[in-house]
């Protein structure tokens, strides 16, 4: 009798065992389903993103064993070779939350498929392809950069962190000629004229520089694949799937076998196999409009299969993306750019938005002046289309503050100007513009910061004020998307609007307001009574005769109807 208790007592613990150990599998079956759905925004607008810019090669490096390939071991000019940087080390910066506490809800980074080889010299000392822009084979990741599956995993950690991709795609132009890397042949590309920048012709069918061959983009001729490539691919193992492959695009679109539709179906394969969000195009004016237009419908029908096949995976019901680098369109020029004789509307060609080159200069008026010209522009001349406002970039030498003498400043400008905004990696920490010894732009291409921003107060303090603003543009598409007006000229308070389907989105906005004790209006926005959160000093307060008080040494006011 008293085995056959222990008996059934053993039976029920062991029961009861199994029991708790379903549950607490199907508890860490639904924790992992959660950790992998991706982190969706249905609010996103591409009019109010935050991008930010980096370099792979100098961002962060998360693999050191990728760090030297092809016997690239010449001497080169200052910070014109390899540094390690790799796409392992954004998706570790993603994990880190790093782009999360900032408000970036887009990442753009330079080109990641296969660099030329050799390196090049052109009065700067020697340089390598660590930029990106120097393409050996579209269809190839350079081991520098990563893998596919590196690739692969950055993209659906960005998406499971509510962040969306921009691959950056060159179009017109191959890398230089090098000992080990020949050039295309000459159905392919062109080496001369070098462009003029006079007249539509003297800037699309030339090279962009010396020794930078330019792709003919504007040809229908069919062209044979060149032998370097077919014989690169047949010792890689990959020519009868690659050469399928192409059988198969040209069969289903119908396009003739002129370049560049070898090099759209190239690049429109990383939106087919990984669902990229969108595309950043480099020197856009030195190609054919129609090219982009033809890039652009292929991209956006392979990011629509891709969601089909993916809808566990979708953000929202955004159509693909492009924006194209016009270099010194301003948004003054409404949607055309004048190329002398011809003027092109890029807008119409596949482009949601321009990179703008003009914010840089407006940034030194007042803020009034700015929001007040943004706002009406893009509300006007821009109807559901946008602009990518920036400070600092990779090849702009005249940049707003180059000497980082007042990084809260840039932050107030680039984040809360109307429009879409491109931070450039290291603006949030006040990365140096001007390294000693370097020529050209390589002095815009430090390496990150980290070490600084792990070191020194000051560094710290400024990314704060950077995330503060970041994080609150991302959660409200009202300040890049929405209508701006002032309320106060002092201090200077405004708000802004936005409304779309029955979406409604609205705050209000104090810079340089008073340190101590400040009274700030928030007529014709929020009623008396409504309880508000300032999202800089983390303070809640209600609004009564029209405006609420608060108290403490912030220069900035950022007001939200409290949640």
């Amino acid at each position: 009798m008293k085995n056959v208790f222990f008996l059934g007592l053993f039976t029920l613990i062991l029961i009861s065992c199994q029991s708790n150990n379903k549950q607490k599998l199907e508890s860490s079956t639904n924790i992992q389903d959660v950790v992998h759905q991706p982190k969706k925004n249905p609010n996103f607008q591409w009019e109010a993103a935050t991008v930010y810019f980096l370099l792979t090669d100098r961002f962060n490096n998360g693999n050191p064993n990728n760090d030297f390939n092809f016997d690239r071991d010449e001497e080169t000019g200052k910070l014109r070779g390899f540094l390690g940087g790799d796409i392992q080390g954004i998706t570790q910066k993603i994990n880190e939350g790093y782009f999360s506490d900032l408000g970036v809800n887009a990442i753009w980074f330079t080109p990641v498929v296969e660099q030329i080889h050799g390196a090049t010299d052109e009065g700067t000392g020697n340089t390598y392809g660590y930029h990106g822009y120097w393409a050996k084979d579209w269809t190839a990741l350079d081991p520098n950069f990563g893998t596919d599956k590196d690739l692969e995993t950055l993209i659906k950690t960005a998406h499971e962190n509510g962040i969306r991709i921009l691959l950056d795609v060159v179009l017109n132009h191959t890398g230089p000629v090098t000992n080990e890397d020949p050039v295309w042949p000459e159905e392919w590309v062109r080496t001369s004229p070098t462009c003029e920048f006079t007249t539509y012709e003297n800037t699309t069918a030339c090279t962009l520089v010396a020794n930078l061959p330019d792709i003919r983009t504007e040809s229908d001729a069919a062209v044979n694949l060149p032998d370097a490539l077919l014989a690169k691919w047949k010792s890689e193992g990959r020519l009868s799937e690659e050469l399928d492959e192409l059988e198969l695009f040209f069969d289903r679109t119908g396009y003739p076998r002129a370049p560049r539709f070898y090099i759209i179906k190239w690049l429109t394969d990383y939106v087919n196999k990984y669902g990229v969000d969108g595309f950043r195009v480099d020197t856009v004016k030195h190609a054919n409009e129609n090219s982009w237009a033809e890039l652009y419908k292929e991209a956006a029908a392979a990011f629509e299969l891709w969601k089909k096949k993916n809808q566990d995976k979708v953000l929202d019901n955004n159509p693909f993306y492009m924006v194209g680098e016009v270099y010194n369109y301003g948004v003054s020029g409404g949607q055309e750019f004048d190329l002398g004789d011809k003027k092109v509307n890029y807008f119409d060609n596949g482009f949601k938005s321009l990179i703008n080159f003009e914010l840089k200069t407006d940034a030194e008026k007042d803020y009034e002046t700015i929001f007040t010209k943004y706002s009406k522009l893009l509300h006007t001349k821009f109807k559901e289309k946008s602009v990518l406002n920036y400070l600092t970039s990779h090849d702009d030498g005249q940049p707003f503050d180059k000497d980082r003498k007042d990084p809260k400043r840039a932050a107030n400008v680039l984040l809360l100007t109307p429009g879409a905004s491109q931070i450039y990696y290291g603006d949030e920490t006040a990365r140096s513009l001007t390294i000693e010894g370097t020529e050209g732009d390589a002095t815009l291409r430090s390496f990150m910061n980290w070490n600084e921003l792990d070191s020194l107060p000051k560094t710290k303090e400024i990314l704060a004020h950077w995330q503060k603003l970041g994080t609150f543009r991302n959660d409200h598409p009202s300040i890049g998307a929405g209508i701006h007006k002032r309320i106060t000229k002092s201090p200077y308070v405004f708000s802004r609007y936005f409304a779309k389907d029955e979406f409604v989105d609205k705050v209000v906005i104090a810079l340089d307001a008073p340190k101590g004790k400040k009274e700030i209006s928030v007529k014709g926005i929020f009623g008396d009574g409504t309880k508000l959160y300032d999202r800089y000093s983390e303070t809640e307060v209600v609004v009564e005769n029209n405006k609420v008080i608060l108290n403490n040494e912030n220069d900035v006011v950022l007001l939200e109807l409290l949640k």
